[in-house]
């Protein structure tokens, strides 16, 4: 990688550490990238509202390839010191989307200076941490007949600079499921008055061992309970309201599936059985991320010639992706880069992008688009 153009990647990288926003929000941070490629290259750009694509044209009949950066932040506190910490109380890039979309615009450099021999695509995507961005940016895979995509992770517990392959899932699917019970209030001294959902709410966190059981599953199954709120602190009542929040997590959708349909069926099943109105809500929705074989075989066909470490994955990430929304619609891979093995993890006070994996992600982007 060029020296000018790295260093211009590590500057926009703590610019953009500087002003995170969260997803659905990333006003600033989608400009201040466009603005980067529309100074130091020549490169279409697609405007798309809350994301959006540069474009490098080779030629009518070359073959199209994407890469994709997300550019989100996270909830957290900037906690360490750093000469280009986060300005804005409660949000930070504790993920490494800054580093990511750093490497993609680093990359975009090199590709308008050097040329390829492909039509290269480079989306630039918001709300990766909600599971909104790609599902909403999907339809840039058809409109420009994408025939292969690519993406990378920063991933602390590996190996500096190494890239870590998987065939098959390299993440689960998830969701965020809210079972919400309702019933009716009486004075705490006269329960059987009213209709409190505590104990069918109760019926069902019971039976996630069961539900998750690798007896009754292909693969890894979870059900975590994030919070259970059930009624008021007032003592003089009985509860008549309450809410389960769980987050569904398995290595196949289908599996995710089964597991949905067996809690929604047992909260139907108590609520009818104790005079309660039930219903059901969903948030952060993540499909399975699924690298085709042909497409982590280029990763590691690249990684080698380069003489990068490569690590072959033993199992998929528990931890959800949207990136899969791609790869049901086209052929591609996503792999991860190593901070190194005792890097602090990414959603944690302690963690910051490592810089130097910038030029390790352009070089493997670049060595991708030559094959």
């Amino acid at each position: 990688m060029e020296k000018r153009n790295l260093e211009l990647a590590k500057q926009l990288r703590r610019e953009l550490h500087q002003h995170p926003e969260l997803s659905n929000e990333e006003v600033w941070t989608k400009q201040r990238l466009m603005d980067f490629l529309k100074t130091h290259t020549s490169l279409e750009i697609v405007d798309k509202g809350n994301w959006f694509y540069a474009i490098y044209r080779a030629g009518v009949y070359k073959s199209n390839i994407a890469f994709r950066a997300d550019f989100d932040a996270l909830p957290m506190d900037e906690v360490i010191d750093l000469p280009w910490a986060s300005q804005i109380p409660g949000k930070a890039h504790k993920c490494g989307h800054d580093g990511h979309s750093a490497t993609l615009a680093g990359f975009a450099l090199e590709i308008d200076q050097n040329g390829a021999d492909k039509n290269v695509f480079f989306l630039f995507q918001h709300a990766e941490e909600t599971g909104d961005g790609a599902a909403q940016c999907a339809a840039f895979i058809e409109e420009n007949h994408i025939e292969e995509i690519f993406a990378y992770h920063n991933m602390s517990g590996m190996p500096l600079k190494s890239i870590n392959v998987i065939d098959g899932t390299a993440h689960c699917a998830s969701k965020g499921m809210t079972i919400q019970m309702e019933g009716a209030p009486a004075h705490a001294s006269q329960p059987e008055d009213g209709v409190n959902p505590a104990f069918a709410i109760a019926k069902v966190i019971d039976a996630i061992p069961e539900f998750t059981s690798p007896e009754n599953n292909r693969g890894l199954v979870l059900c975590t309970v994030v919070q259970v709120d059930i009624g008021k602190r007032a003592f003089g009542m009985s509860a008549s309201k309450g809410d389960l929040l769980l987050t569904i997590r398995a290595l196949h959708e289908e599996e995710l599936d089964k597991l949905q349909k067996n809690l929604e069926e047992l909260a139907l099943t108590q609520a009818e059985r104790h005079g309660l109105r039930v219903s059901f809500s969903y948030n952060d929705t993540f499909p399975e991320t699924v690298n085709h074989k042909e497409s982590s075989d280029k990763i590691r066909q690249v990684a080698k010639s380069k003489g990068m470490e490569l690590v072959e994955l033993k199992e998929a990430f528990r931890a959800s992706d949207d990136f899969g929304h791609y790869l049901k619609l086209t052929k591609g891979a996503y792999c991860f880069i190593g901070n190194g093995v005792d890097y602090p993890q990414v959603h944690t006070y302690e963690y910051d992008f490592y810089d130097d994996l910038i030029e390790t992600g352009v070089e493997l982007f670049k060595g991708l688009v030559e094959l």
